[in-house]
C-alpha cells in the first residue's frame, strides 16, 4: 500500500467515532446500502423524465419521481473506461492519468470509492456489461466481487464480446441476496453503446430508432433491481445513484457515435440521486461526476477524503445552493492514439471554452445544443488562463500512466468496440488547425464510411473513398490500415503489403505505421523484410510485446532459434499471460525438443500450453500443440483428448484431425482412424498438396489392411 493511501486510510480510522451525519430526514445510519447504476452511452434525452421526445422510461421515472433529477450533470470524458475513473475516483483524469481506453491503467496508489467505503463495513461487489470495464485497468480495487465475467468470444452477428443486462442483473442480484449486513454495489450496463442490436419486442418496436430500443430494453430490465431495493427497505434504506458514463452523438456536429468530440451530446448525462429523506426535486445547477464521490460520502455519513476534485451535491439535495466550481473536461483518444490535436475545455457560469487549434465558446444557457461558436468575439486569453490553471491544480497535464502500452488482446477488443488503440502514443511538439479534430472529421467520417461499404460487400467503392483520404491526407494513418483490410478480405496479399508500405513511406516514424506493417509481413511471411521494419519499431519503442512476439516468429522461422528464444521470452515478461503469445512460446520448445531431442523442453512446452488454455480456454492452437507435447512424451490419451477439443472448437482446423487419424491408427480403432481420414479430406478440398494425399491415403491403406 503506497504512503498517500495509508495516510488516506489512517485518517479515515482515526475519525470514524466522531463522525455526525448531516443529511436530513432519517438518519443514514450504519446501516444504509449504496445503489450505483451506470450505463453506458445514455443520452439525457432519451428518458422521459428528462424528455418525452422518443419514448417512456417507466422504472427510471419512478427513480427520479422519487429523488432529485439533475438537468445539468457533465462528465469529464466521453469515453467508458476514463469516465468511470472520474465516478470512482472523485478526481479528473489530469490526477488518475486514464484519459482512453487502451493504455491507461487505474494506478494502485489512488483511493477508490470501493476501497473507501470497505474500510467502513461495507460488502462492495461490482457487475460490469463490457471489457471496456475488465479488471485488467485497475478498476476492480476495493470490491470483494468484480463480476466481468462476459463471454470470452463474440456472439454471432457481434463484433465483440458483451452481457446484456438481463445477465448482469441476474449477477448482481444472486449477490446481492446473500448480504446481510450493508452493501455498495455498482451495476454497469452496456447496453445502449453502438452496434445498437435490442431484443424484442424492442427491435421491432423501434426498428427506426434502435438506439431507443436500446434504452428501453435497459429500463425494463431495471424494474427487477429497483424491486429488489423496495423488498430490502425502499429508499429509507438504500442511496441510489443512477448516471450514464457518456452519452451518444448520433450525428450531432458530424459525429456519429462518442470519443472523438466533446459537445454536450456526449459529455452531457443523466443523473439521478434518491436517498433516505431527499424529496423530488429538479435541479439545474450545473454538476460532474466528480461530485458524486463527495455526495456519497456525505450521504452515508463517512468522512470525506481529502484532495477529492468535486464538491457534495447535499447541499442542491436540501434544495439550497452551492458554490459553483469550474468543470473540466477532454477528450484524448485521437491525440493519444492518432496524434492529432488534443482536445480540452472548462464549463463556467454557464460558458463553454474548448481550447483546440480552432477554439470554440458557448453559451450554454442560451445554446445548449452548441450551434453558435463565440470563438471570434471573445477575448480568449483568460479563458485559456483559467483552463491551463484548472490542470495545473488537478494534476499533470501528461500523466506517465500513458506511456505504457496495451497488451494484444486489449488493443485487438478496444478495436473492435471502435476504438483505435495504438501501442505508442504519437505527440507533437505543436499543433495547428489542419490537426484540429474539426479539420479531420471529414477524414474520420469517409473513413467510417468506406468500412460500412467493405462490411455490405461494396469493396471497389471502399478502396475508392480509402484512396481518396490517402490522397487527400498522406498522414492519415487509419486509412492504410483500412484499406489494407480490404484487401486481405479478398486475399490480395501483395496489394495489402503495398498499401502499408505507401504508408510507411509517407510516414517514416510513425510507429503505429512502422509496428503495423512489420506484423503484417511477418504473418505474409516476407520474414526478412519483417525482420527489418519490426527492429525499427523496438528502436523507437521496447515496451510492444505485440512486435517482440512476431519478432521471434520471424526469426524462429528462419533459424535463429537463439535470438528468437529471447524475443519471446521479451513479448511474456511485457504481457506474461497471453494466450497467444504463451502458445507460441509452445510451440518454439515442443520445434527445439525436436530438433535437439530434450525432454525438457517438451515439459516446457507443455506448461506454456497450459498457461495459454488457462488465459483462453476455447483457443484451438493451445490444445492443439499441448496434444502434440504429450504425445512426445507417450501420453497418448491425453493427447487424444486434447486433439479432439481443438477439433471441437475449431472443426476446420486440419492439423488435429491427421493426428487424430494417425492416433487412433496406432491404437487399432481403425473405424475411427477412418472417420478422421475423411474428416481430413473433406477440410483440405482442392487445396490438398500431393505430399498430403499421400499420407493420408497411407493411413487409409493401413486401416483397410
Amino acid at each position: 500500500m503506497s504512503k498517500r493511501r495509508m495516510s488516506q486510510w489512517t485518517s479515515i480510522f482515526l475519525t470514524a467515532l466522531a463522525l455526525v451525519a448531516v443529511f436530513p430526514g432519517p438518519m443514514p445510519g450504519a446501516d444504509t446500502n449504496f445503489l450505483l447504476v451506470t450505463v453506458d452511452t445514455l443520452r439525457p434525452d432519451r428518458l422521459s423524465c428528462y424528455s418525452k421526445k422518443y419514448l417512456q422510461t417507466a422504472q427510471i421515472d419512478r427513480l427520479a419521481a422519487s429523488g432529485v433529477l439533475f438537468e445539468r450533470a457533465f462528465a469529464h470524458t466521453p469515453l467508458t473506461l476514463p469516465s468511470h475513473a472520474n465516478i470512482l475516483l472523485g478526481l479528473t483524469p489530469p490526477a488518475h492519468g486514464v484519459s482512453e481506453n487502451s493504455k491507461s491503467v487505474v494506478a494502485d496508489e489512488f483511493l477508490t470509492l470501493a476501497e473507501h467505503l470497505k474500510a467502513q463495513g461495507y460488502a462492495t461487489g461490482a457487475f460490469v456489461g463490457s471489457f471496456s470495464l475488465d479488471s485488467r485497468f485497475g478498476l476492480d480495487q476495493g470490491f470483494d466481487v468484480y463480476d466481468d465475467s462476459y463471454p470470452s468470444r463474440a456472439a454471432p452477428g457481434l463484433p465483440y464480446s458483451e452481457r446484456p443486462a438481463e445477465k448482469v442483473l441476474a449477477a448482481a442480484l444472486a449477490w446481492l441476496s446473500q448480504q446481510r449486513g450493508k452493501w455498495f454495489c455498482w451495476v454497469h450496463l452496456w447496453d445502449p453503446h453502438a452496434p445498437y442490436s435490442p431484443p424484442e419486442p424492442y427491435a421491432g418496436r423501434f426498428k427506426e430508432d434502435l438506439y431507443s430500443g436500446e434504452v428501453a430494453y435497459v429500463d425494463a430490465e431495471l424494474e427487477k433491481l429497483f424491486r429488489f431495493v423496495d423488498k430490502s427497505g425502499g429508499l429509507e434504506k438504500t442511496l441510489v445513484v443512477l448516471t450514464g458514463d457518456h452519452g451518444e452523438s448520433l450525428g450531432e456536429h458530424g459525429e456519429l457515435f462518442h470519443s472523438y468530440f466533446a459537445y454536450n451530446s456526449t459529455i452531457w448525462v443523466p443523473l439521478i440521486i434518491a436517498a433516505p429523506g431527499v424529496k423530488p426535486a429538479r435541479v439545474r445547477d450545473y454538476v460532474s461526476h466528480v461530485d458524486l464521490f463527495p455526495t456519497v460520502c456525505e450521504v452515508l455519513g463517512v468522512k470525506v477524503p481529502p484532495g477529492l476534485h468535486g464538491d457534495s451535491l447535499v447541499p442542491l439535495l436540501k434544495g439550497k445552493g452551492r458554490a459553483r466550481r469550474p468543470i473540466y473536461f477532454e477528450c484524448l483518444e485521437a491525440y493519444l492514439n492518432r496524434g492529432w490535436a488534443p482536445l480540452r475545455g472548462l464549463i463556467r457560469d454557464g460558458k463553454k471554452f474548448i481550447d483546440s487549434p480552432i477554439p470554440e465558446v458557448y453559451d450554454l444557457e442560451k445554446d445548449f445544443d452548441e450551434t453558435s461558436n463565440l470563438a471570434g468575439g471573445v477575448d480568449l486569453l483568460p479563458l485559456k488562463k483559467s483552463l491551463e490553471a484548472a490542470i495545473k491544480a488537478y494534476g499533470a497535464a501528461t500523466p506517465a500512466s500513458l506511456t505504457g502500452t496495451a497488451d494484444r488482446e486489449t488493443r485487438e477488443r478496444l478495436r473492435s468496440l471502435g476504438y483505435v488503440a495504438a501501442p505508442v502514443a504519437s505527440v507533437k511538439a505543436s499543433y495547428g488547425p489542419e490537426d484540429d479534430l474539426k479539420t479531420l472529421l471529414p477524414f474520420e467520417q469517409k473513413l467510417k464510411l468506406a468500412t460500412q461499404w467493405k462490411n455490405a460487400g461494396r469493396t471497389a467503392e471502399s478502396v475508392k473513398l480509402l484512396e481518396e483520404i490517402i490522397k487527400a491526407r498522406s498522414d492519415f494513418v487509419p486509412a492504410y490500415f483500412r484499406l489494407s483490410e480490404v484487401y486481405e478480405s479478398k486475399g490480395l496479399v501483395e496489394e495489402r503489403l503495398q498499401v502499408l508500405d505507401r504508408g510507411l513511406t509517407a510516414n517514416p516514424k510513425n510507429y503505429v505505421m512502422i509496428a503495423g506493417y512489420g506484423v503484417s509481413l511477418v504473418n505474409s511471411e516476407r520474414l526478412e523484410k519483417g525482420i527489418e521494419i519490426l527492429s525499427r519499431a523496438i528502436a523507437l519503442s521496447d515496451q510492444d510485446a505485440e512486435v517482440w512476439n512476431s519478432l521471434g516468429m520471424a526469426l524462429w522461422k528462419t533459424g535463429d532459434f537463439e535470438k528468437a528464444r529471447a524475443h519471446f521470452e521479451q513479448a511474456l515478461a511485457l504481457d506474461p499471460d497471453d494466450a497467444i503469445f504463451n502458445d507460441n512460446m509452445g510451440s518454439f520448445f515442443v520445434a527445439t525438443a525436436l530438433r535437439i531431442r530434450n525432454a525438457k523442453d517438451v515439459e516446457m512446452a507443455i506448461g506454456y500450453f497450459e498457461k495459454a488454455i488457462a488465459a483462453d480456454p476455447v483457443l484451438p492452437s493451445a490444445y492443439n500443440g499441448l496434444a502434440g507435447a504429450q504425445k512426445i512424451l507417450g501420453r497418448r490419451d491425453e493427447a487424444i483428448r486434447n486433439w479432439e477439443k481443438a477439433h471441437e472448437l475449431s472443426p476446420e482446423f486440419d492439423f488435429p484431425v491427421y493426428n487424430l487419424a494417425v492416433s487412433y491408427l496406432e491404437k487399432g480403432e481403425t473405424a475411427r482412424a477412418l472417420e478422421y481420414c475423411r474428416k481430413y479430406l473433406d477440410i483440405k478440398g482442392r487445396n490438398i498438396t500431393a505430399e498430403e494425399r499421400r499420407e493420408i491415403q497411407s493411413i487409409i491403406e493401413k486401416c483397410r489392411k
